[in-house]
């Protein structure tokens, strides 16, 4: 798996999904789950490898899912220093 730091120069940001699920003993209570990884915004593609995941193996129907993201850098943001200085 890449590094973060070039997750982020490839576009992914910061993601957190809160997941509301319902618990399967007492379906009326909902539970809280907070989900975070890097991820490319909009599509999301892993949060949702995560969702079909959970759909598939965790017994808790979702409720709702927020998410939230953050591009924490970009390529644009990096540039190249033109001059060096050496500081005695």
């Amino acid at each position: 798996m890449p590094s973060s730091l070039l997750r982020q120069l490839q576009g992914y940001g910061l993601t957190t999904a809160r997941i509301l699920y319902r618990l399967p003993d007492h379906p009326a209570l909902l539970q809280t789950y907070v989900w975070q990884d890097y991820d490319l915004a909009p599509e999301f593609p892993e949060l949702n490898r995560f969702l079909d995941f959970w759909k598939r193996e965790i017994e808790g129907p979702l409720h709702s899912v927020k998410v939230a993201h953050h591009g924490v850098i970009s390529a644009a943001e990096m540039r190249i220093a033109s001059s060096e200085y050496a500081l005695n």
